[in-house]
């Protein structure tokens, strides 16, 4: 039994939501939100409400028991990319990527 929660575009690199993933990926739900709540990243407003959604799920569409959960699975891949132009010298332009990640967050309860 397992309870998800993805968000999707959120307007974030993936490269930057993955270096908070790794902090909380295999610890108990409770601890990851602290952990969550003390890192000062971007991401990390980003995945206190995916956490929190995932847990409002194992409770209420999979009735699991919301001590016993842990972070079983997380992981942040690319969405579309927003490309921009920045004017620059002499005429030129240069682009600007600005990169979109899908957030995935899946809970377990520990046996």
């Amino acid at each position: 039994m397992e309870a998800r929660a993805v968000v999707k575009y959120a307007r974030i690199s993936p490269r930057k939501v993955k270096i908070v993933l790794d902090l909380i990926r295999n610890k108990p739900a409770g601890v990851a939100m602290g952990i969550l709540k003390n890192t000062p990243k971007a991401a990390s407003e980003y995945l206190i409400k995916l956490l929190n959604s995932a847990i409002a799920n194992a409770a209420n569409n999979h009735n699991m028991d919301v001590n016993k959960l842990y972070v079983a699975e997380c992981y942040a891949s690319q969405g579309p990319v927003l490309k921009r132009v920045q004017p620059r010298a002499q005429g030129r332009a240069f682009r600007i990527l600005k990169r979109t990640s899908h957030i995935t967050l899946v809970l377990k309860e520990k046996e």
